[in-house]
């Protein structure tokens, strides 16, 4: 039983893409002994590509959802992953999920144009209060939920990270965006210090 297994929590000791390697293979390595899907975040598709090699490696058999930016997160009308990456993800058998940003999207618009805070932007800020990974997390299985990409109410392992690369993984039920407060974290597998 999963559940009664006892696991300790891997702590690295600095955030960002030196951590990438080893946070695969721990989520890997519990997504395969769950029998979970895996999700992981990237932006331009390293960290993706590098998660879909070790899956190979490693004959994780499970579904890999890799999660990129919207179009226009940077410039408008492109989008920031690397066509060689797209192309390896994809050969690799991934699933990608492109969307707006569950915990920001169009509310960031109004932030930026009206000055001030709104309800989306306090959870994605509590949630960067455990780490900058733990709001991606949350909000990538959100957008991996809401686009069919993953089954409803089974256990998914994500990977989000700091800046660059993947710190971060979680053993967790996503939720819709338009419940996000029923997404339950039952494990944080790995984070930065």
């Amino acid at each position: 039983d999963y559940v009664k297994e006892e696991r300790k929590m891997k702590v690295f000791e600095k955030p960002g893409k030196h951590n990438t390697e080893e946070a695969c293979r721990i989520a890997l390595e519990r997504a395969a002994f769950v029998g979970a899907p895996i999700i992981a975040a990237t932006t331009e598709g390293d960290s993706g590509a590098a998660l879909c090699r070790l899956a190979a490696e490693t004959g994780f058999k499970g579904p890999v959802v890799i999660v990129t930016h919207a179009y226009g997160s940077r410039v408008p009308g492109e989008n920031a992953l690397k066509k060689e990456c797209r192309d390896e993800m994809i050969s690799h058998g991934a699933v990608l999920v492109t969307a707006a940003h569950a915990l920001s999207g169009a509310e960031r618009a109004m932030s930026t144009q009206f000055k001030g805070i709104y309800p989306l932007e306090i959870i994605a800020n509590t949630l960067r209060m455990l780490s900058q990974g733990v709001k991606v997390v949350v909000e990538i299985g959100s957008m991996a939920l809401d686009a069919g990409a993953v089954p409803y109410g089974v256990p998914v392992v994500a990977l989000g990270g700091t800046g660059r690369g993947l710190d971060t993984a979680v053993l967790m039920h996503p939720a819709h965006a338009n419940r996000i407060f029923e997404t339950k974290i039952h494990e944080i597998l790995c984070m930065p210090y």
